[in-house]
């Protein structure tokens, strides 16, 4: 069992999830942020999810996109601005990120994660909620916590 938490930041697979309620992991995600709302747990976001969140849900869904048009995901991404905090751009954050690519070697499409995990450290949340905690996993500074694994109980 984790440690109790102070603060959350959600990736962006749980954003885009928690706004479709088809999808499977739907459910757990939900439960997962009303329990940390109920909790009074800070949860936040970063513009990078946005923008990546924006990514997905416009691209064509024959292109593994949610196919939305730029309306209808305004609307979602004013709901998720609405409902979590987002955590500021700061000049630290990209010389955090230097230090953590270069010392774990960081390279390819996996240097966008290492700008979240340097935002959190720089901001100082150590917990991420995420559905794949193994793009997290080289990272010592924080910890993965799959939306499943946040019953009431834990907080």
């Amino acid at each position: 069992m984790a440690e109790p938490a102070q603060a959350y930041l959600l990736d962006t697979n749980v954003l885009l999830r928690l706004y479709q309620p088809n999808s499977p992991e739907f459910s757990s995600i939900r439960h997962a942020v009303h329990s940390l709302h109920r909790a009074n747990v800070p949860v936040y976001y970063l513009s990078q999810n946005i923008v990546e969140f924006w990514n997905v849900s416009t691209r064509p869904i024959a292109q593994n996109g949610y196919g939305l048009s730029p309306a209808e995901t305004n609307k979602v991404a004013t709901q998720i601005e609405k409902a979590f905090i987002l955590l500021p751009d700061v000049e630290a954050i990209h010389h955090e990120w230097r230090r953590l690519v270069f010392t774990y070697g960081v390279s390819g499409a996996k240097v966008h994660d290492a700008r979240i995990v340097a935002a959190m450290i720089v901001h100082g949340i150590r917990y991420i909620l995420t559905l794949d905690g193994s793009d997290f996993e080289r990272y010592a500074e924080i910890v993965t916590i799959a939306p499943q694994h946040i019953p009431a109980s834990h907080l």
